[in-house]
């Protein structure tokens, strides 16, 4: 995901500068024109505007750990990643201190999102922040909305989350059930895929669903670690939520069947492996 957003900022004329715990990923965008940084605290310093973009809450707190010393007032950070919107709100004011802006800004599309600059951009933190960072979110993203204070823009993302595996898990149901009809899938895609059970899921992963290509647009361990934290902050709110139950369940059985580094769409051959179960 960072790699492709670097090059839409690049491409629309701004300085770049990153920096990438494993290096031999930075190495193209040097190629390209980015100034690649030895560590963390350097490609922030002395930046206006400072990405995160890693898998999961500890690394953030890793990378603003590292960056924190660096920092000078009148910065701002997006965070980028998915991660624990809690740990969003003491991030945000530990660095407030600082005199430095922080924004929570999740996003959803996947790579393709990315490449194309068609990611939806969920935004918690301050509304002058969120003013200050649109233009260049719009390089990013289609549909940009601020959702309040810090911490909003986690939670949104991962309420689109609990959606997302849900309508997956539909997609992958409804196939499987026309395919042991006997009917031809690639039909029931075109003939439902633009009525009332039409869903990005089932028009872009439904396709490779029936092709059995599991090549990853956004990782199964991913959505795991999402759903994680989904479970995580609907215990903090005393919620119940059987569908994430499930699919927490179903995604963890996708992983134990060896597709933990594909993409969520292999759900669909585990669910066809637990179908078959006597």
């Amino acid at each position: 995901m960072g790699a492709p957003m670097a090059r839409r900022l690049l491409k629309a004329g701004h300085h770049i500068c990153v920096f990438n715990r494993s290096p031999e990923k930075a190495h193209p965008l040097a190629d390209e024109g980015v100034v690649v940084a030895p560590d963390a605290a350097p490609a922030a310093e002395g930046a206006e505007i400072i990405f995160i973009m890693v898998p999961d809450t500890p690394d953030v707190e890793n990378v603003v750990g590292k960056i924190e010393p660096s920092l000078t007032r009148g910065q701002l950070i997006l965070d980028m990643s998915t991660i624990a919107p809690e740990a969003e709100r003491r991030i945000a004011e530990k660095l407030a201190a600082l005199g430095v802006d922080y924004l929570d800004a999740p996003v959803s599309g996947g790579e393709s999102g990315a490449i194309e600059g068609t990611l939806t951009i969920m935004v918690g933190g301050s509304e002058a922040a969120f003013n200050r960072a649109h233009p260049l979110l719009e390089v990013l993203g289609k549909r940009i909305t601020y959702m309040g204070s810090s911490g909003a823009g986690q939670t949104t993302k991962l309420a689109n989350q609990i959606a997302v595996a849900l309508t997956l898990e539909a997609a992958a149901e409804a196939l499987l059930f026309a395919v042991r009809g006997g009917l031809d899938p690639a039909k029931v895609l075109e003939a439902i895929g633009a009525g009332a059970a039409a869903s990005w899921q089932l028009s872009n992963l439904g396709p490779k669903i029936i092709a059995q290509d599991y090549r990853p647009g956004f990782f199964v361990k991913l959505i795991r670690k999402d759903l994680r934290l989904v479970t995580e902050a609907a215990n903090q709110n005393g919620i119940a939520l059987p569908g994430l139950q499930m699919m927490t369940s179903m995604f963890n059985a996708t992983a134990a069947l060896g597709h933990d580094l594909d993409g969520t769409q292999a759900l669909a051959d585990a669910l066809v492996k637990l179908a078959a179960l006597k």
